[in-house]
């Protein structure tokens, strides 16, 4: 079985090529970068990042993103591995809420330990080699023992490059209108849910696993491992994340790391965390999951604070402009980029953070979110829930608040929004409507926080389809009604003269 799992991974087949594509979901990348004194990015190595965006049967749906690292060999492994484990006849519609969340976890250790499979005979040649790359060896001459030891060193870099490396994940299965999130490392989710009373909530699901996650410090305190000297270290081999797949160095080896020398079981894990809380029942909206690169990339460029506010406003501006889920994932990854390497060239205080990124991903998956063949406006059946957030849809990528708005149809399904600080044609409220004061919600397990703005498109009237033509003095009726405004202006100033000789249109 392992020759085969070592077979299928080199010839570049997958097990899930008779899978369809979802088509309610799109997928936005960008490689590394180190910028140069010029401020010329250049890619340091090929993109390690995968994704996967299946629909299975029996109303089932499953997405992942993959952060790897050291080589893109693990995270290509787990996104085939992963959905052959769920999506070949394993889950269906009568399954239980705790079905699905063991199934989930079963598959996540079958992956972690087929991946092994595939490399124990690399291991194992791997440790055999060692003993001719010492030094010195008493039973063997030097002239004996030099030209072995000389081509064990370079098979041992092969195998090294072989073997090494891991990933995390992040993967959302939709089954039964409900929501599951499987996490394990250091990217994230978001769900973004639009209600019509106004109020647009983001929820963060699941914490980082990572060296400043207090739950994680404390599982590792329980196997032996100093909390206080990891969460200084910041890293684990390399990597802030506490859980992941493959890496063997800290999977077999991990007795020979400083940090993680003390544990009495293996101490960096492949277990998920899986959130289940999320119905998807009357819900508006979409689901983001972010490799860890564009999250850091943004935090970096912005600070953490409102880094899922921001990314949010930046999806649903780009809904409202755009007709393809994969264009709005593409633009809002080139876009958190050039936020990233603008900062760095700009020479501002946090130009220093903003010398290189990795990998980014974002996968979009609408909810109930009707994208179109052209953007409609408000007035076309929408109703306006304006959301305060830190995010400018012009070419300037400087920080600054600006109220984007959500758009809602009467039937209760999200298809536009737009930015009002562009120009009113392309979000005049419908005539008499209210546009209620809506919340941006950002949560997650121990914070909260909102903004809020509002607006009033009474004011206003709809424009016509056509343009108003001009009457025989080359003048247009105006959009806003005055009249009433002069007959009070007149009434309280009476100096003898006629209203329409002083003041209105002539």
């Amino acid at each position: 079985m392992a020759a085969q799992r070592r077979t299928l991974m080199q010839s570049h087949q997958s097990w899930t090529d008779d899978l369809p594509l979802c088509e309610m979901c799109g997928v936005g990348t960008a490689p590394n970068s180190v910028y140069g004194p010029d401020g010329k990015g250049t890619q340091s190595h090929p993109n390690e990042d995968g994704h996967l965006r299946f629909r299975g049967e029996d109303g089932c749906y499953l997405y992942g993103v993959f952060n790897g690292y050291d080589g893109s060999r693990v995270a290509n492994y787990v996104s085939q591995c992963l959905t052959a484990e769920l999506l070949l006849g394993q889950l269906n519609s009568n399954h239980t809420d705790s079905d699905v969340r063991r199934i989930l976890t079963q598959a996540f250790d079958a992956v972690e330990k087929s991946y092994f499979e595939t490399i124990d005979d690399a291991l194992a040649e791997k440790a055999h080699l060692s003993h001719f790359a010492q030094p010195y060896n008493e039973n063997v001459s030097f002239h004996q023992l030099f030209p072995q030891r000389q081509n064990a060193q370079e098979r041992l870099k092969e195998l090294e490059q072989e073997v090494s490396g891991g990933a995390t994940a992040v993967v959302a299965l939709i089954l039964n209108n409900k929501l599951y999130i499987a996490n394990l490392g250091t990217n994230r989710a978001l769900l973004c849910k639009s209600s019509s009373d106004g109020q647009n909530q983001v929820l963060q699901i699941c914490r980082p696993h990572s060296t400043d996650n207090e739950d994680e410090l404390q599982r590792l305190a329980a196997l032996g491992v100093d909390p206080a000297h990891v969460k200084q270290a910041g890293q684990i081999a390399g990597q802030s994340s506490t859980r992941r797949f493959g890496d063997y160095r800290v999977k077999f080896n991990y007795n020979e790391i400083d940090l993680l020398s003390a544990a009495k079981m293996r101490p960096v894990i492949a277990e998920p965390e899986i959130d289940s809380s999320q119905t998807l029942e009357g819900v508006t909206g979409f689901l983001l999951l972010m490799s860890e690169g564009l999250i850091s990339a943004l935090e970096s460029a912005h600070g953490p604070e409102q880094a899922n506010q921001e990314i949010v406003a930046m999806v649903a501006a780009e809904l409202a402009q755009q007709t393809s889920l994969e264009a709005v994932a593409q633009t809002v990854v080139d876009r958190v980029k050039r936020l990233h390497h603008d900062v760095y060239v700009s020479g501002r205080q946090r130009a220093t953070y903003c010398s290189r990124h990795e990998d980014m991903t974002l996968l979009i998956r609408t909810i109930n979110y009707l994208i179109t063949d052209t953007a409609l406006t408000p007035t076309q059946g929408g109703r306006i829930y304006p959301v305060s957030v830190p995010y400018s849809n012009s070419q300037s990528t400087s920080k600054t608040s600006v109220t984007l708005s959500l758009v809602m149809p009467s039937q209760n399904v999200l298809t536009n929004g737009t930015n009002t600080a562009s120009t009113l044609e392309e979000g005049t409220p419908t005539p008499g409507s209210q546009s209620p004061t809506a919340t941006l919600q950002s949560t997650n397990t121990q914070t909260q926080s909102s903004s809020s703005s509002s607006g009033d498109g009474s004011l206003f009237r709809q424009r016509g389809s056509q343009a108003a033509q001009p009457d025989e003095t080359g003048r247009v009726p105006p959009y806003v009604d005055f009249s009433q405004f002069y007959r009070l202006w007149g009434s309280d100033h009476n100096d003898g003269q006629s209203t329409q000789g002083g003041l209105g249109p002539q």
